[in-house]
């Protein structure tokens, strides 16, 4: 099983773009993205219990502006948006599925 690697990643418009090494390519909208963000902070975490606890996220206008990106190890990227959240990291097989979930 090879490991997906990304070639490219660039933020045009209100999306971004990713090229991956099979030559496939991933356009996600900020809105998307950010919703999909995948932290604990976002989508909740197990309880002692098992129980997956879901936290109320409350976005604004600056929740879906994307400032920044950085790429973690040979895995993931990071994305910093403008109301002060960076903490989700997000595969490169998710944000490919992502891309495909339309």
């Amino acid at each position: 099983m090879s490991v997906m690697k990304l070639e490219n990643i660039a933020m045009i418009g209100g999306e971004v773009a990713l090229a991956w090494d099979d030559g496939g390519e991933t356009y996600l909208n900020f809105e998307r993205l950010r919703q999909a963000c995948p932290c604990a902070a976002c989508q909740g975490e197990p309880d002692v219990t098992g129980k997956v606890l879901v936290p109320k996220v409350i976005h604004t206008n600056k929740s879906f502006e994307l400032r920044r990106h950085q790429i973690v190890g040979g895995y993931a990227v990071q994305f910093f948006w403008a109301d002060g959240h960076g903490t989700g990291i997000y595969s490169f097989d998710f944000l490919r599925r992502l891309g495909e979930d339309r």
